[in-house]
């Protein structure tokens, strides 16, 4: 494709990364380090997640971030999202530690196909009206996309040299980055041309998890009790959240947004993607 021109990836904004700590003090510091020094031999753990009692659990290592302590809090204070509720949160040597409550329930998925008709259009509701709520959420004044507070983001599908990008000014920024840079130009493949003419639309800035799959929703019966797995959240496009949880769960029908995906297909085709 030696007819294609590329330009330097936009580089993040000014804005800073601005996560602060949450109740932290030496008590909670000292208490969670000891739990862990304790417990994390004989207490379950789900990948960087250990079950330190049947209500609490701490997600804590290098790749942890304090942005998904902020988004939970701020979600718990402004929505009525059922996320888990943070204790503290802070970075002690080089690792970041978030002490959070233990949502009690089993993933959406399990047993969904040994549901009745009924059971399936509550939970959907419920899934509906939440997202939406989320979504609904007005973005800060000169926030483009970015972490809850304006700082870096985290997504292990978007290609470049590190795992963690951003912020942007704009979506327009957003855009270029994923696509390693590149501007349009008329020599560029037909595929490229357009995907960057989609791209180059208004999008509507939404908070978004960025990572809706089954496994991150908890219900118990009829309801849903939490959603989970905040590292990936932030104010994105409108589309990404279908088109992400489109990777995950192909059945998603949440947001039919045929031309999204299309799009996002080209930019993964051409771009990468994991």
């Amino acid at each position: 494709m030696s007819s294609e021109k590329w330009s330097s990836p936009s580089p993040s904004t000014s804005l800073p990364a601005t996560s602060k700590p949450i109740n932290d003090n030496v008590l909670y510091r000292y208490s969670t380090l000891l739990a862990i020094k304790v417990l994390k031999r004989i207490r379950p753990r789900e990948g960087n997640v250990l079950m330190l009692t049947d209500r609490l659990c701490v997600k804590y290592g290098r790749r942890v971030h304090l942005s998904e302590a902020s988004t939970m809090h701020f979600l718990s204070q402004h929505t009525s999202l059922p996320v888990p509720r943070v204790l503290c949160a802070f970075t002690y040597s080089k690792r970041t530690y978030i002490v959070m409550e233990r949502i009690k329930g089993d993933i959406i998925g399990n047993g969904w196909i040994k549901r009745s008709e009924e059971s399936k259009t509550k939970l959907l509701s419920q899934l509906g009206k939440l997202i939406r709520e989320m979504r609904d959420l007005p973005p800060p004044k000169g926030v483009g996309v970015a972490s809850i507070d304006g700082g870096s983001l985290f997504d292990c599908r978007v290609p470049g040299h590190s795992l963690r990008f951003g912020p942007f000014d704009t979506i327009q920024d957003f855009h270029r980055h994923i696509r390693m840079g590149m501007d349009f130009d008329s020599s560029l493949d037909p595929e490229i041309q357009e995907l960057i003419k989609l791209q180059n639309k208004t999008w509507p800035l939404v908070f978004t998890h960025g990572d809706l799959s089954s496994l991150n929703i908890l219900v118990r019966g009829d309801n849903i009790v939490g959603i989970i797995d905040w590292e990936t959240a932030g104010w994105y496009p409108s589309y990404w959240e279908y088109t992400s949880a489109h990777q995950v769960n192909p059945q998603n029908s949440f947001w039919p947004m045929p031309e999204e995906l299309a799009m996002e297909r080209l930019r993964q085709k051409h771009f990468g993607d994991i």
